[in-house]
């Protein structure tokens, strides 16, 4: 059973009269995120490469757009406060990736970052996107630098959130541990309790109010990760194909406007990691946000949109 709500089927579901959104304007406002009242906010799914996509779609469709990629074990309601914010001027669009949020799972278990990105490409023709700017988190920026090296031109710029060619191993480890010790439960109060000791920087109210997209609750009554868990998602039987790798000699030749935001206390992306990343790209630049570790985004959102909003400002 679902904890959420999406659309069931290929019509948008406005999302502005559910108990979530008025949720998420609690959170707003307890965070003083700027929005404005009368928001379009859209729940909708399509076909891409033969498997059903889940996407929120935020703002006015004739506005300049916006896509996101979440991080891995995440879904497109990562994003739900920064796209609160930039749909005010924006048109943002926030995809669950393949085996995550309310997308379909791979019947291949084909979850490389080459065939996610891809799958991008697809939602950014399909939809018929002009020049998105392609913001994307850890396992979705990873996504979006392959994109972007593969077709720049597509894109009017591109922000890279805490992740890079150069990743600590500690770092990665600290979150495939805790994805692997998060997939069952008795209850949700257990998952909250998880949460808040990996991720200290968020409330407990705020997590409670999204964890529902985050698990579904199985048939015996057990809550479980919406995440495709399969030996091969988790990455646990293979390494990453030469295509989901790139050098700093090859974000060289990202000459698209791009930014890099780093939490100041990531244990994923280090300091001296995101320096040398900043310096390769021919066209960009990198701003460390205070007060956050590796989900920048959601653990200072504001300060995330402090150093964002030049960048799309500039464009």
């Amino acid at each position: 059973m679902y904890l959420n709500t999406f659309a069931a089927g290929g019509d948008p579901f406005d999302m502005t009269g559910t108990d979530e959104f008025r949720s998420l304007l609690t959170s707003a406002g307890e965070l003083g995120i700027p929005h404005r009242p009368d928001i379009a906010y859209r729940s909708a799914n399509v076909v891409l490469r033969q498997m059903r996509f889940h996407y929120l779609d935020w703002g006015a469709p004739d506005a300049p757009p916006i896509v996101l990629l979440h991080g891995g074990h995440q879904s497109a309601h990562s994003w739900d406060l920064v796209s609160l914010h930039l749909a005010q001027s924006y048109r943002v669009l926030a995809l669950d990736q393949r085996g995550h949020g309310d997308s379909e799972w791979a019947r291949d278990v084909e979850y490389s970052n080459h065939t996610m990105s891809l799958d991008v490409e697809a939602f950014i023709a399909t939809l018929g996107l002009r020049c998105p700017v392609l913001i994307g988190h850890s396992m979705g920026g990873r996504n979006a630098m392959l994109l972007a090296h593969r077709a720049s031109a597509l894109l009017r710029g591109l922000v890279i959130v805490d992740v890079g060619p150069e990743l600590s191993d500690k770092g990665r480890q600290a979150i495939a541990g805790f994805v692997r010790a998060n997939q069952e439960f008795d209850d949700l109060e257990h998952f909250v309790q998880s949460v808040r000791q990996y991720d200290p920087y968020r409330p407990r109210e705020h997590i409670e109010r999204t964890v529902k997209y985050n698990m579904l609750q199985r048939a015996d009554g057990k809550f479980v990760s919406k995440c495709d868990a399969t030996p091969r998602r988790l990455g646990l039987t293979h390494g990453r194909s030469l295509q989901d790798n790139l050098t700093l000699d090859d974000v060289r030749a990202l000459d698209c406007p791009t930014l890099l935001v780093r939490g100041a206390n990531s244990n994923i992306l280090e300091p001296d990691a995101a320096e040398r990343f900043a310096a390769a790209l021919p066209n960009g630049r990198l701003v460390t946000v205070p007060d956050a570790g590796h989900n920048v985004h959601g653990q200072n959102t504001k300060g995330f949109l402090a150093a964002l909003t030049p960048f799309l400002e500039a464009l």
